[in-house]
Protein backbone atom coordinates (compact mmCIF):
# COMPACT_ATOMS: atom_id res chain seq x y z
CA UNK A 1 0.00 0.00 0.00
CA UNK A 2 1.02 3.48 -0.92
CA UNK A 3 -0.19 6.96 -0.78
CA UNK A 4 1.91 9.67 -2.54
CA UNK A 5 1.12 13.33 -2.91
CA UNK A 6 -1.74 13.55 -3.98
CA UNK A 7 -3.51 10.67 -2.93
CA UNK A 8 -5.45 10.56 0.26
CA UNK A 9 -3.58 10.00 3.43
CA UNK A 10 -5.29 7.14 4.90
CA UNK A 11 -4.01 5.27 8.14
CA UNK A 12 -4.28 1.72 6.42
CA UNK A 13 -2.17 2.89 3.40
CA UNK A 14 -0.21 5.86 3.96
CA UNK A 15 3.12 4.84 4.66
CA UNK A 16 5.23 7.26 7.24
CA UNK A 17 9.10 7.47 8.50
CA UNK A 18 10.24 9.62 11.00
CA UNK A 19 13.87 10.53 11.86
CA UNK A 20 14.46 12.61 15.18
CA UNK A 21 12.86 10.34 18.54
CA UNK A 22 14.44 12.91 21.04
CA UNK A 23 12.84 14.50 23.92
CA UNK A 24 10.30 16.17 21.08
CA UNK A 25 10.05 13.70 18.66
CA UNK A 26 9.63 10.65 20.68
CA UNK A 27 6.24 12.12 21.81
CA UNK A 28 5.31 13.96 18.50
CA UNK A 29 5.70 10.25 16.51
CA UNK A 30 3.92 8.19 19.14
CA UNK A 31 0.40 10.24 18.12
CA UNK A 32 1.00 9.09 14.52
CA UNK A 33 0.87 5.55 16.03
CA UNK A 34 -1.80 5.76 18.49
CA UNK A 35 -4.14 6.93 14.99
CA UNK A 36 -2.89 3.70 13.29
CA UNK A 37 -0.32 4.77 11.09
CA UNK A 38 2.25 2.16 9.90
CA UNK A 39 5.58 4.09 11.13
CA UNK A 40 9.61 3.50 9.96
CA UNK A 41 11.72 5.19 12.47
CA UNK A 42 15.51 5.36 11.80
CA UNK A 43 17.75 6.47 14.86
CA UNK A 44 21.64 6.85 15.37
CA UNK A 45 20.94 5.12 18.93
CA UNK A 46 18.59 2.03 17.86
CA UNK A 47 17.75 1.45 21.63
CA UNK A 48 16.12 4.92 21.93
CA UNK A 49 13.22 3.26 19.74
CA UNK A 50 12.78 0.73 21.88
CA UNK A 51 9.51 2.35 23.93
CA UNK A 52 8.06 3.28 19.94
CA UNK A 53 8.65 0.04 19.34
CA UNK A 54 6.76 -1.42 21.88
CA UNK A 55 3.68 0.89 20.33
CA UNK A 56 4.52 -1.04 17.05
CA UNK A 57 7.21 1.23 15.04
CA UNK A 58 9.12 -0.72 12.60
CA UNK A 59 13.08 0.14 13.01
CA UNK A 60 15.42 0.56 9.84
CA UNK A 61 18.85 0.65 9.46
CA UNK A 62 19.39 3.98 7.56
CA UNK A 63 17.89 7.38 6.39
CA UNK A 64 17.65 5.98 2.41
CA UNK A 65 16.01 2.42 3.44
CA UNK A 66 13.94 4.15 5.65
CA UNK A 67 13.26 6.86 2.12
CA UNK A 68 12.72 4.44 -0.17
CA UNK A 69 9.67 2.50 2.28
CA UNK A 70 7.78 5.82 3.22
CA UNK A 71 5.23 8.21 1.23
CA UNK A 72 5.88 11.05 4.08
CA UNK A 73 9.65 11.11 5.71
CA UNK A 74 9.51 13.30 8.97
CA UNK A 75 12.82 15.20 10.67
CA UNK A 76 13.76 16.48 13.99
CA UNK A 77 16.94 16.86 14.47
CA UNK A 78 19.14 18.73 16.30
CA UNK A 79 20.67 21.44 14.06
CA UNK A 80 20.81 22.52 10.06
CA UNK A 81 23.99 20.61 9.89
CA UNK A 82 21.92 17.77 10.63
CA UNK A 83 19.03 18.56 8.44
CA UNK A 84 21.71 18.55 5.41
CA UNK A 85 23.37 15.49 6.05
CA UNK A 86 20.04 13.45 6.81
CA UNK A 87 18.02 14.78 3.77
CA UNK A 88 20.81 16.39 1.16
CA UNK A 89 23.90 14.58 1.62
CA UNK A 90 25.07 10.99 -0.88
CA UNK A 91 23.24 8.79 1.19
CA UNK A 92 20.56 10.97 2.23
CA UNK A 93 16.89 10.76 2.25
CA UNK A 94 16.29 12.54 -1.18
CA UNK A 95 18.89 9.95 -3.09
CA UNK A 96 16.05 7.05 -2.54
CA UNK A 97 13.02 9.11 -2.06
CA UNK A 98 10.31 7.92 -4.36
CA UNK A 99 8.54 10.25 -6.60
CA UNK A 100 5.68 12.39 -4.99
CA UNK A 101 6.66 11.36 -1.51
CA UNK A 102 6.77 14.44 0.73
CA UNK A 103 9.45 15.45 3.56
CA UNK A 104 8.53 17.26 6.71
CA UNK A 105 11.09 19.13 8.08
CA UNK A 106 10.51 19.75 11.76
CA UNK A 107 13.78 20.97 12.88
CA UNK A 108 14.14 24.49 13.74
CA UNK A 109 16.38 25.20 10.96
CA UNK A 110 17.72 27.68 8.41
CA UNK A 111 15.15 29.35 5.90
CA UNK A 112 17.85 29.79 3.27
CA UNK A 113 18.65 25.70 3.82
CA UNK A 114 14.67 25.04 3.56
CA UNK A 115 14.22 26.65 0.43
CA UNK A 116 17.36 24.49 -0.86
CA UNK A 117 15.96 21.12 0.27
CA UNK A 118 12.39 22.39 -1.46
CA UNK A 119 14.33 22.66 -4.24
CA UNK A 120 16.31 19.74 -4.35
CA UNK A 121 13.23 17.78 -3.64
CA UNK A 122 11.12 19.17 -6.39
CA UNK A 123 14.09 18.27 -9.15
CA UNK A 124 13.51 14.44 -8.30
CA UNK A 125 9.42 15.45 -8.24
CA UNK A 126 9.09 14.95 -4.60
CA UNK A 127 8.21 17.88 -2.14
CA UNK A 128 9.43 19.21 1.36
CA UNK A 129 7.83 21.53 3.62
CA UNK A 130 9.38 23.22 6.56
CA UNK A 131 7.22 22.64 9.42
CA UNK A 132 9.36 23.80 12.62
CA UNK A 133 7.27 23.42 15.87
CA UNK A 134 6.36 25.80 19.23
CA UNK A 135 5.02 24.37 22.38
CA UNK A 136 7.51 22.06 24.15
CA UNK A 137 7.39 18.77 25.78
CA UNK A 138 4.28 19.15 27.18
CA UNK A 139 2.97 20.62 23.66
CA UNK A 140 4.31 17.52 21.94
CA UNK A 141 2.72 15.07 24.92
CA UNK A 142 -0.68 16.72 24.52
CA UNK A 143 -0.75 16.64 20.65
CA UNK A 144 -1.26 20.58 20.58
CA UNK A 145 2.00 22.13 19.21
CA UNK A 146 2.09 25.22 17.22
CA UNK A 147 3.34 24.10 13.66
CA UNK A 148 4.14 27.09 11.16
CA UNK A 149 4.42 25.54 7.47
CA UNK A 150 6.56 26.56 4.53
CA UNK A 151 6.35 25.36 1.25
CA UNK A 152 3.24 24.32 -1.68
CA UNK A 153 0.19 25.27 0.25
CA UNK A 154 -1.56 22.22 -1.77
CA UNK A 155 1.09 19.94 -0.01
CA UNK A 156 0.32 21.60 3.83
CA UNK A 157 -3.46 20.74 3.24
CA UNK A 158 -2.68 17.31 1.92
CA UNK A 159 -1.05 16.97 5.31
CA UNK A 160 -3.30 18.15 7.25
CA UNK A 161 -3.98 14.54 9.03
CA UNK A 162 -1.20 14.33 10.62
CA UNK A 163 -0.60 17.60 11.25
CA UNK A 164 -3.91 17.85 13.18
CA UNK A 165 -2.44 14.41 15.33
CA UNK A 166 0.26 16.70 16.70
CA UNK A 167 -1.13 20.21 16.99
CA UNK A 168 -2.46 22.91 15.13
CA UNK A 169 -0.89 24.14 11.78
CA UNK A 170 -0.40 27.61 10.17
CA UNK A 171 0.85 27.81 6.43
CA UNK A 172 2.86 30.74 6.63
CA UNK A 173 3.67 30.79 3.04
CA UNK A 174 6.75 29.66 0.59
CA UNK A 175 9.38 27.05 1.54
CA UNK A 176 11.35 28.61 4.42
CA UNK A 177 8.62 31.00 5.75
CA UNK A 178 7.99 27.97 8.32
CA UNK A 179 11.77 28.76 9.59
CA UNK A 180 11.47 32.72 9.30
CA UNK A 181 8.69 32.58 11.71
CA UNK A 182 9.80 30.04 14.02
CA UNK A 183 13.03 32.31 14.59
CA UNK A 184 10.66 35.05 15.36
CA UNK A 185 8.52 32.61 17.95
CA UNK A 186 11.83 31.92 19.66
CA UNK A 187 12.94 36.16 19.45
CA UNK A 188 9.71 36.24 21.43
CA UNK A 189 9.77 32.97 23.66
CA UNK A 190 13.81 34.27 24.56
CA UNK A 191 12.45 37.83 25.82
CA UNK A 192 9.84 36.48 27.87
CA UNK A 193 12.19 33.79 29.61
CA UNK A 194 14.41 36.87 30.54
CA UNK A 195 11.52 39.01 32.22
CA UNK A 196 10.12 35.38 33.94
CA UNK A 197 13.71 34.97 35.31
CA UNK A 198 14.23 38.65 36.49
CA UNK A 199 11.01 38.83 38.08
CA UNK A 200 11.30 35.96 40.36
CA UNK A 201 14.54 36.97 41.05
CA UNK A 202 13.34 40.27 42.17
CA UNK A 203 10.58 39.10 43.70
CA UNK A 204 12.21 36.08 45.64
CA UNK A 205 15.27 38.80 46.97
CA UNK A 206 12.08 41.33 48.19
CA UNK A 207 10.87 37.93 50.07
CA UNK A 208 7.50 37.30 48.42
CA UNK A 209 6.28 33.73 48.19
CA UNK A 210 7.39 33.01 44.63
CA UNK A 211 4.00 31.08 44.33
CA UNK A 212 1.74 33.37 45.50
CA UNK A 213 3.67 36.14 43.17
CA UNK A 214 3.28 34.01 40.14
CA UNK A 215 -0.59 33.14 40.84
CA UNK A 216 -1.24 36.73 41.58
CA UNK A 217 0.38 38.61 38.15
CA UNK A 218 -0.68 35.18 35.81
CA UNK A 219 -4.11 36.75 35.60
CA UNK A 220 -2.67 40.05 34.68
CA UNK A 221 -0.81 42.15 31.98
CA UNK A 222 2.38 39.83 33.29
CA UNK A 223 1.00 36.59 32.03
CA UNK A 224 1.88 34.49 28.93
CA UNK A 225 2.05 31.33 27.73
CA UNK A 226 5.72 31.06 28.88
CA UNK A 227 4.69 31.54 32.36
CA UNK A 228 2.13 28.97 31.98
CA UNK A 229 4.58 26.29 30.85
CA UNK A 230 8.04 27.24 32.29
CA UNK A 231 6.95 29.53 35.34
CA UNK A 232 5.97 26.54 37.77
CA UNK A 233 9.35 24.38 36.59
CA UNK A 234 11.38 27.53 37.42
CA UNK A 235 9.72 27.46 41.09
CA UNK A 236 10.68 24.56 41.53
CA UNK A 237 14.21 24.81 39.67
CA UNK A 238 13.24 21.64 37.41
CA UNK A 239 15.36 22.17 34.53
CA UNK A 240 14.84 18.81 33.00
CA UNK A 241 14.77 19.70 28.80
CA UNK A 242 12.10 20.61 26.88
CA UNK A 243 13.89 22.36 24.41
CA UNK A 244 17.72 22.27 25.61
CA UNK A 245 19.71 25.75 26.28
CA UNK A 246 22.13 24.96 23.50
CA UNK A 247 19.49 24.95 20.58
CA UNK A 248 18.20 28.28 21.83
CA UNK A 249 21.57 29.64 21.37
CA UNK A 250 21.35 27.91 17.69
CA UNK A 251 18.01 29.48 17.12
CA UNK A 252 18.56 32.98 18.30
CA UNK A 253 21.56 33.03 16.24
CA UNK A 254 19.86 32.29 13.50
CA UNK A 255 17.98 35.71 13.92
CA UNK A 256 21.07 37.60 15.08
CA UNK A 257 23.31 36.58 12.20
CA UNK A 258 21.04 36.24 9.72
CA UNK A 259 23.45 39.03 7.63
CA UNK A 260 26.06 36.03 6.99
CA UNK A 261 23.46 34.07 4.44
CA UNK A 262 21.74 37.31 3.09
CA UNK A 263 22.72 38.10 -0.19
CA UNK A 264 22.35 41.48 -0.08
CA UNK A 265 23.87 41.93 3.06
CA UNK A 266 20.56 43.38 5.05
CA UNK A 267 20.12 42.46 8.77
CA UNK A 268 17.56 43.29 11.23
CA UNK A 269 18.91 44.95 14.21
CA UNK A 270 17.38 42.95 17.19
CA UNK A 271 19.60 44.39 20.21
CA UNK A 272 17.23 42.18 22.76
CA UNK A 273 17.39 38.84 21.32
CA UNK A 274 21.24 39.86 20.69
CA UNK A 275 21.26 40.13 25.26
CA UNK A 276 19.08 36.94 24.77
CA UNK A 277 21.50 35.36 22.68
CA UNK A 278 24.10 36.53 25.28
CA UNK A 279 22.57 34.95 28.28
CA UNK A 280 22.33 31.69 27.15
CA UNK A 281 25.16 31.18 26.30
CA UNK A 282 26.61 31.90 29.39
CA UNK A 283 24.63 28.88 30.30
CA UNK A 284 26.35 27.06 27.95
CA UNK A 285 29.66 28.37 28.57
CA UNK A 286 28.84 27.33 32.24
CA UNK A 287 28.45 23.55 31.51
CA UNK A 288 24.03 23.59 31.23
CA UNK A 289 23.51 23.52 27.32
CA UNK A 290 21.94 20.49 28.11
CA UNK A 291 19.46 21.99 30.77
CA UNK A 292 15.75 23.46 29.97
CA UNK A 293 15.40 27.02 28.39
CA UNK A 294 13.69 27.69 32.06
CA UNK A 295 17.63 27.06 33.45
CA UNK A 296 17.82 30.57 32.15
CA UNK A 297 16.74 32.20 35.97
CA UNK A 298 20.56 30.64 36.78
CA UNK A 299 21.65 33.22 34.68
CA UNK A 300 19.84 35.72 36.71
CA UNK A 301 21.12 34.26 40.15
CA UNK A 302 24.25 34.14 39.66
CA UNK A 303 24.38 37.71 38.52
CA UNK A 304 23.10 38.64 41.74
CA UNK A 305 25.36 36.23 44.13
CA UNK A 306 23.07 33.50 44.33
CA UNK A 307 23.24 29.54 42.77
Amino acid sequence: METPYPKPISPSKTRIGWIGIGVMGAAMASHLLSAGYSLTVYARTPSKASSLQSQGAHLTNSPQELARQCDVVFTMVGNPQDVRQIVLETNGILSALNPGAVIVDHTSSSPSLAQEIYDSARKKGCWSIDAPVSGGDIGAREGKLAIFAGGDSSVVKWLKPLFGLMGRVTYMGEAGCGQSCKIGNQIMVGANLMGLSEGFVFAGKTGLDLKKYMEAVRGGGAGSMAMEIFGERMIERDFKPGGFVEYMVKDLGLGVDVVKEDEDGKVVVLPGAALCKQWFSAMVANGDGKLGTQGLITVVERINGGR
